[in-house]
């Protein structure tokens, strides 16, 4: 971490709620979480007394299975922005330019400066057509968040292929990939995914998360990576919700279900980008903050989405269950 650079970053805002009495629709995360959670972690923190074996075995092989690769392959993380955070502090020098999509993640630019490089905001639908040779790293977000727009296989391999030829690191931030049909780009040389518990196991307390990595750079991360960084629990907790592929499945058709229902009811009174992702992107003529106002009123919240870059008049809903997302429709008076 560049220590000139501390002074010059500030936190940034994100969705959540920690008030109890509110349905919290400004957080992406899934309200329902696998079967068996509780019980795994009791057992786990029985173990808690003793350090975590740091080869992480268990976790890294349920991992690898979820998604096809092998377990060397897999580096574990406090969480997906943990693993984002490592990266950058693997591949970054003062001064290097990394192209970052806009509107998307604002974590992204706020770990490149963290490490001394340069953010070059990229539009995010023009992110997969870029000249990789000028930048250190390239950042993808898919599907992309506050927008919700996922990109085909094919254009982030085309652009995979760009970025190792250009010798430029590709990294892609999947936490969202779970609810698509769409495969990762795990395993692929040159490029580094980065993937969390967080959004589709509903369990964003836990903090724990995994990169994907291949070659020298899955050698250098795995050197790199934080000793003992998923607490016993944390890694018994994620190892068991990767084994859940029923879970994931039945999860992708409630929330493309439901995310398609509420989109055909908001597109009444809001413009609603398309969307790959559990939650909808609203414009609005309204002023925010009233909408944001009307929403408390009624016991819930929404993502203020204008501290996105480039987003001025957007407000940003989660998709949940469907008694709340009826709650929710009906405070936004569509």
């Amino acid at each position: 971490m560049d220590p000139d650079a501390i002074d010059t970053v500030d936190r940034v805002a994100h969705g959540g709620t920690a008030d109890p009495e509110l349905v919290d629709f400004s957080a992406n995360t899934n309200p329902q979480t696998p079967d068996g959670v509780a019980s795994v972690y009791e057992s786990a923190l029985s173990a808690a007394g003793q350090y975590p074996a740091d080869d992480y075995y268990e976790f890294r092989a349920a991992a690898a299975d979820y998604l096809g690769v092998t377990g060397a392959q897999i580096i574990p993380t406090a969480g997906g922005l943990a693993g984002i955070r490592l990266l950058c502090s693997v591949v970054i020098d003062s001064g290097d330019s990394v192209a970052i999509p806009t509107p998307s993640f604002s974590e992204y630019a706020r770990e490149v400066r963290l490490q001394g490089g340069e953010p070059t905001f990229v539009p995010h639908d023009e992110i997969t057509d870029i000249d990789p040779a000028a930048h250190r790293m390239v950042i993808v977000c898919n599907p992309n968040n506050p927008t919700g727009e996922s990109y085909a296989h094919a254009t982030l391999q085309k652009l995979a292929d760009r970025c190792r030829d250009a010798d430029t690191v590709l990294l892609i931030d999947e936490a969202f990939l779970d609810y698509t049909a769409e495969p990762s780009l795990a395993g692929t040389p040159g490029v580094v995914v980065a993937r969390s518990l967080t959004k589709i196991f509903g369990l964003p307390g836990l903090r724990a998360g995994f990169l994907v990595a291949t070659g020298d750079l899955q050698e250098q991360l795995d050197v790199a990576r934080p000793t003992w960084a998923l607490s016993t629990p944390a890694a018994a907790v994620g190892a068991h919700c990767l084994r859940d592929t029923e879970f994931v499945a039945e999860t992708q058709e409630r929330v493309a279900a439901e995310r398609e229902r509420m989109r055909d009811r908001l597109a009444d009174r809001f413009r609603v980008s398309p969307s790959d992702a559990p939650f909808l992107l609203c414009e609005t003529s309204d002023p925010v903050g009233d909408l944001i106002e009307d929403a408390r009123a009624a016991g819930l919240t929404v993502r203020d989405a204008t501290t996105f870059r480039g987003l001025d008049s957007h407000i940003r809903v989660a998709v949940k269950r469907p008694e709340q997302n009826d709650r929710l429709l009906a405070a936004l008076d569509v």
